[in-house]
């Protein structure tokens, strides 16, 4: 073994940064017997160096993250501190400064990645970024690696633990989207602004991750049609239980049946209980791969976390390490199939909407009509009237969301059409 150690700086010490500052000092035998030389904590930039962080040698504590970066002999920086700025900016010098970067800034890669990948190129060293997507679990070095071999058609997942977690309660409890996302908030599970989960975005960037991955193809954030989940509804959930569903935010990224194209999209969908996505409960992910050779996969573990963030950061450490080394680096950004991504209104599924209507003869057929008009064959209809008023719940055959969108313009235009309640699509089938 090699008795000089390789010095790794570390940019944020919260909740993530100060579990791989924990885990690089309580194993340290075992890292430096799995790497073939010892890892050595040269510095940590934080912004607040007056709070007491416990296990980390005050000399370490630096709030000039740039001057740590461009030290000369950091063998590898790990980026925990998220967001674009000054993110970005450490990254890039630490390549130009001779280290390689291990990063969970899901957010950033989602938008720059191809200029990360290409810095790391250009300087000869490693970006790896397990953490960013799904905490521990194993998700990004499979579909880079293991599945570099196979053609990869499908990637759906449950990418955001908080969102599962608040559609959990909601789905096994009857609870509201307020009720649930308060308690979810109680036990920590939510931020005290919950928006980049339940809006979609955290999902999004993920999904972005995950496409380009997948189909060798570059995807950024702005290519992801993004939905929330704050207008899912108790009303939904027994919708869905009727069809033998349940209701969760997914990230769904397909190539096309040509194969000429991606989608990648996060929106709440349908799906039925027989999937292996529905018994997902709580915080945890879970994420569901479909490919020509290997058939389906699913990978399933915490999502979020101190200590299984920690683990996926420790685990591209490793590997790192080894390649510098070796003097070798990882595999980089595979872009060269360059598939176009399709618009949101390629995309074909099945659809459920439910429609306040006046209870009185005539209504269905104009209803019917309407669909039929825009190309959207109809499945199944429910009805229930009362007192002049009634719900209308119509689940469609599969259809391009741009023949559906037209469908329910079409439709709130009906003066028999009250409004429209709620529409979900219904996927996994």
């Amino acid at each position: 073994m090699r008795t000089r150690p390789l010095k790794v700086a570390l940019l944020g010490c919260g909740v993530v940064g100060s579990e791989v500052a924990r885990i690089m000092t309580t194993h340290a035998d075992d890292l430096a017997a799995r790497i073939g030389a010892p890892v050595e904590l040269a510095g940590v930039a934080v912004r607040r160096p007056s709070k007491v962080r416990e296990g980390i040698d005050p000399a370490l504590i630096t709030t000039d993250a740039t001057a740590l970066v461009k030290r000369g002999d950091i063998d590898v920086v790990v980026e925990v501190i998220g967001g674009i700025e000054p993110a970005r900016g450490l990254i890039t010098t630490a390549f130009e400064h001779g280290a390689s970067v291990v990063s969970a800034n899901k957010a950033l890669l989602a938008q720059d990645g191809a200029a990360l990948h290409a810095a790391a190129e250009a300087n000869d060293k490693d970006l790896y970024y397990e953490a960013a997507v799904a905490g521990a679990i194993p998700l990004i070095r499979p579909l880079r690696e293991s599945l570099a071999g196979d053609k990869v058609n499908r990637v759906l997942g449950i990418v955001n633990g908080t969102t599962n977690f608040i559609l959990d309660k909601m789905d096994s409890t009857g609870a509201g989207y307020q009720e649930a996302l308060d308690e979810a908030t109680a036990l920590g599970y939510a931020e005290a602004d919950p928006t980049a989960d339940v809006e979609g975005f955290d999902a999004a960037a993920k999904a972005a991750i995950l496409a380009g991955i997948a189909f060798h193809t570059r995807v950024r954030l702005d290519d992801v049609y993004r939905e929330g989940m704050t207008e899912v509804t108790a009303a939904d959930f027994a919708s869905a239980k009727e069809m033998g569903c349940t209701i969760k935010l997914l990230a769904i990224c397909e190539r096309a049946e040509d194969g000429q194209s991606v989608t990648a999209r996060v929106h709440p969908a349908m799906i039925p209980l027989t999937h292996p996505l529905a018994s997902v409960r709580g915080a945890y992910n879970a994420v569901f791969v479909e490919s020509d050779a290997s058939g389906q996969l699913m990978f399933y573990g915490p999502g979020a976390g101190g200590a299984p963030t920690a683990s996926a950061v420790l685990g591209d450490l490793v590997a790192v390490c080894r390649n510098r080394l070796s003097g070798a680096t990882g595999p980089g950004e595979s872009a060269y199939a360059a598939l176009p991504v399709s618009p949101m209104g390629d995309v074909v599924t099945r659809y459920h909407i439910s429609l306040d209507v006046a209870d009185k003869p005539g209504v269905l057929a104009q209803v019917a009509t309407v669909f039929a008009e825009h190309g959207v064959s109809i499945d199944t209809v429910r009805q229930q009237g009362k007192d002049g008023e009634a719900s209308l719940v119509v689940v469609t055959h599969r259809a391009s969301d741009a023949a559906l969108v037209g469908t329910v313009e079409a439709l709130r235009k009906l003066d028999t059409v009250r409004g429209v309640a709620s529409i979900m699509r219904v996927e996994g089938e």
